[in-house]
């Protein structure tokens, strides 16, 4: 399991649903799960999130600057984990079929939703490849969560990693080669990169604190990811080979799930105003820090889509 400095946002806000008399499970499931989204080169379009709507985590468009707020989803489950497709039509995410969570698809603007996995287990974290035909994703095993790919229609299902720690939060890099994610080197949770049909694997941080939320800038020559300075979560940039570590954010709040621009010009991810998370953006060499959502519930998980 994640460690608790992990858990910052949804904790927060399990906290609230128990305080209103609610009692979630998915929770203890999902609490974990702390995507970073594939980022691909072009123009900048919409950020996708999720947001909780007063009695569940719904999936939002919203313009960088703020405004134009979409609900992509309505339901009376949680939906998690937005990741957008490279034409910035589509839009993967983590969802309820009753009965555990499973992947699905749907269109930007909402509707058109299509199950892509379906089985008796939790399925999180979906990420598009670049070619738009594969969405990686972390499965349990029965044992474990591990990283996954399958077809973007549904089927193909290829399992890329297989040990005995959780991985988590795939991500593919620009040119469709390389996964990055978040795995155990027995300690605590670091980066690591592997092929994007398995193998491969190398290890990209190696600290004594856990870091998550691994995403590839467009380029490919920078990975953002959160983690701890000591004290909470920041957010850094790092060689996809390691080192060239920079501290993006310095706050005395945790900060979570960052994902470039597709123009590669700003950071978006979740951060804590002192009463809640929302979503902002930042540049990735620090300074230009702005608000992109502002209101009394979290925001969290954005995937900065193109246009």
């Amino acid at each position: 399991m994640a460690k608790s400095n992990h858990w910052g946002p949804l904790a927060a806000a399990a906290g609230a649903l128990v305080a209103g008399g609610l009692v979630l499970l998915v929770m203890l499931v999902v609490v974990e799960a702390r995507p970073a989204e594939a980022t691909f080169p072009g123009k900048s379009g919409k950020i996708a999130y999720q947001g909780y709507d007063g009695q569940d985590y719904e999936i939002y468009t919203i313009k960088p600057r703020g405004g134009g707020k979409v609900q992509v989803t309505d339901n009376n489950t949680d939906d998690f984990d937005p990741s957008y497709s490279p034409s910035g039509k589509k839009i993967a995410y983590s969802g309820s079929d009753g009965q555990d969570y499973e992947i699905y698809k749907i269109s930007a603007g909402g509707g058109g939703k299509v199950p892509l996995t379906d089985n008796g287990a939790d399925d999180l974290d979906p990420s598009y490849s670049p070619s738009g035909k594969k969405i990686a994703y972390r499965g349990y095993d029965g044992q474990d969560y591990e990283i996954y790919t399958i077809n973007v229609g549904g089927g193909g299902k290829v399992p890329l990693t297989d040990n005995a720690t959780t991985d988590y939060d795939p991500s593919y890099s620009p040119s469709g080669k390389k996964i990055v994610y978040a795995g155990s080197d027995g300690n605590d949770r670091e980066i690591y990169k592997i092929s994007a049909g398995g193998g491969g694997k190398v290890q990209v941080t190696d600290n004594n604190t856990d870091d998550f939320d691994p995403s590839y800038s467009p380029s490919g020559k920078k990975i953002t990811y959160s983690g701890s300075d000591g004290n909470d979560r920041e957010i850094y940039t790092i060689k996809p080979g390691g080192g060239g570590r920079f501290n993006v954010t310095d706050n005395s709040t945790g900060d979570y799930d960052p994902c470039y621009s597709p123009s590669g010009k700003k950071i978006t991810y979740s951060g804590s105003d002192g009463q809640d998370y929302e979503i902002r953006t930042i540049k990735p060499g620090g300074g230009g820090r702005f608000n992109v959502t502002d209101n009394g519930a979290d925001d969290l998980d954005p995937s900065w889509g193109s246009s």
